[in-house]
């Protein structure tokens, strides 16, 4: 059994519309060329091409403040100061990031205590100035779990219950809270033990 042959359409009573004359031809060209510009007219005004390694004239964020290019006020008699944590974050909300940072005298013997600093970069300026102190080290304690997150300041506090606890060993802990709010950092104790 052979296929039936298929029937020639462009001569098909019926179909003489189906002949395709140079008239048609022009019409579609046109009606496709219509198409194309309006297209390209109705693209949204911000749609741009971008290079792969970004757009040069959005400017770099600002970087953290350096927690080594400060002077701490720390009495530590001729001894050192060592910077025991830091964390980085914006902390006010202008768009730029501050340092937390935690300092202490490099003692050669004990646990030195700690002040908790917040340092910012000025208005224009390149160098990084302290801000605020949350901590004094007068109050004789050790931070340590330094963190920053969504604007908000976390470190554990570590001290002593009495004079008389020796100084490696602390027996107090709590784990406080900072937050930038009506221009101070407000704090708040959100755990504490053994007291």
């Amino acid at each position: 059994m052979q296929p039936a042959a298929l029937p020639d359409l462009a001569h098909t009573p019926g179909l003489a519309h189906t002949r395709a004359r140079p008239v048609h031809w022009l019409t579609t060209a046109a009606a496709m060329a219509g198409v194309i510009a309006l297209a390209g007219l109705l693209q949204p005004p911000t749609a741009t091409a971008t290079h792969p390694g970004g757009d040069t004239s959005v400017p770099a964020p600002a970087p953290a403040p350096d927690a080594q290019a400060v002077t701490y006020p720390l009495d530590c008699a001729g001894a050192p100061v060592a910077v025991a944590a830091t964390a980085t974050g914006d902390l006010d909300g202008d768009g730029r990031p501050e340092t937390v940072t935690s300092a202490h005298c490099q003692a050669g013997s004990g646990t030195p205590p700690h002040g908790l600093y917040v340092l910012t970069h000025g208005q224009g300026d390149t160098a990084p100035r302290l801000v605020a102190t949350l901590v004094e080290p007068a109050q004789g304690l050790t931070t340590t779990r330094l963190a920053v997150r969504d604007g908000t300041i976390t470190v554990t506090l570590l001290g002593y219950s009495t004079p008389d606890v020796p100084r490696c060993c602390p027996d107090r802990n709590e784990t406080a809270n900072w937050r930038w709010a009506a221009g101070t950092f407000l704090r708040t104790t959100t755990d504490t033990e053994g007291q």
